[in-house]
């Protein structure tokens, strides 16, 4: 196999997971915690404008992770991840350690690098966003 198509089932395949687990977790906040648990939950927590923030990071991890996963806007939308990893990494987890079992960043900072990954890379060859941009004449070709 050559480099080429090894990095493209790298990419497609990191933009797949990342992207699912992504959508879980926006979906988790809609179905199962609520959106107003979820508020609750971020203000408990000192994420600051709690009910503004629960809603806004539930449709970017929701919607977010269905990007990911067509490979649309990947490199917007990984961005905007790795931001919100960012954030719940230093508002909440960072006091708790690295561990996730004891409520630490290890999970959040994983997420946070590869969405990072992908804001630097791009989609890959098998994406919406190379179907859509990937023309070299394409003003938007820094999109693919």
């Amino acid at each position: 196999m050559n480099q080429s198509r090894l990095t493209t089932t790298a990419l497609t395949a990191l933009r797949i997971v990342l992207g699912f687990l992504f959508a879980a977790h926006g979906w988790q906040k809609f179905s199962e915690w609520t959106i107003a648990g979820t508020q609750a939950s971020f203000a408990k927590m000192g994420v600051p404008a709690a009910e503004i923030a629960a809603p806004a990071v539930a449709v970017l991890e929701l919607a977010g992770g269905i990007a990911l996963i067509l490979g649309i806007l990947t490199r917007v939308v990984a961005a905007l991840l790795a931001l919100d990893m960012l954030g719940a990494l230093f508002l909440v987890h960072a006091s708790a350690g690295v561990f996730a079992s004891n409520g630490g960043y290890e999970l959040v900072l994983l997420l946070a690098a590869a969405a990072f990954a992908l804001a630097l890379t791009g989609a890959g060859r098998l994406s919406v966003d190379r179907a859509l941009f990937g023309r070299s004449n394409s003003k938007l070709a820094v999109l693919a």
